[in-house]
């Protein structure tokens, strides 16, 4: 799939970063590193009343938002991304002057949004240390012998913020019963079995998760009914 005439749904100017070599319908100026798609032709910025502006690439949020606000002209610049099937934005187009005010802004209050980034950062790792030990309680519960420094690894390793794991799923934060046996399900195949060997040898996943199933059934079993309590595990 290339870069193609139809362009994601936005409101405002939409410049594109081809994928493509490209030149201007127009003025035949090209390769074209930007481009305005109008009535289905490519047009450079020039033709296109843009090339006075400024390209600010994405990444400071603050920034691009007050450089739009200070800016009486601005686009949105996005490039189609083949593997995902979309556009996606890569930064934005400013007037200079405006970029320029915003920077000042943006230098002016620095130091309040520093302190605020690190106020909200302490108060997501208080926050992300009470949802670990709440589901190292549920392990607990569910599993009364598994160790506790075992139940607190595997809550700690799952709940970790933006890892995708079990415990960050709406299941695992609601700490449904499910989730949580699922997390540890997944600790005792990678730790008590031979599991990742398996597949470092080119055994295929679900074989390899059949053949350890005894010993995962075996070590959940000794969990729940407290045998292991205590004890780390081996």
């Amino acid at each position: 799939m290339t870069d193609r005439a139809t362009s994601p749904i936005h409101n405002g100017l939409l410049v594109v970063q081809p994928l493509r070599r490209r030149h201007c319908a127009e003025c035949r100026q090209g390769p074209l590193t930007l481009l305005v798609v109008e009535e289905g032709a490519p047009r450079c910025l020039d033709c296109a009343d843009l090339g006075h502006l400024v390209f600010l690439p994405r990444g400071d949020t603050a920034l691009t938002r007050r450089s739009r606000e200070e800016s009486g002209l601005s686009a949105v610049v996005v490039r189609f991304n083949r593997r995902q099937g979309r556009y996606e934005r890569q930064g934005v187009l400013v007037e200079e002057a405006g970029l320029a005010r915003a920077e000042e802004r943006c230098l002016a209050d620095a130091e309040a949004r520093r302190r605020r980034r690190t106020r909200d950062a302490r108060r997501r790792a208080a926050e992300d240390l009470r949802f670990t030990a709440a589901f190292a309680r549920e392990i607990h519960r569910l599993f009364p012998g598994c160790p506790a420094g075992r139940a607190e690894a595997i809550a700690a390793h799952a709940s970790v913020r933006g890892s995708g794991r079990v415990g960050r799923s709406a299941a695992g934060r609601a700490l449904s019963e499910g989730a949580v046996i699922s997390a540890v399900v997944a600790a005792v195949r990678h730790v008590d079995t031979s599991y990742d060997r398996l597949l470092m040898s080119g055994v295929a996943r679900h074989e390899a998760r059949r053949r350890i199933a005894g010993a995962v059934d075996a070590r959940l079993r000794e969990w729940t009914t407290g045998a292991g309590a205590g004890a780390e595990s081996v």
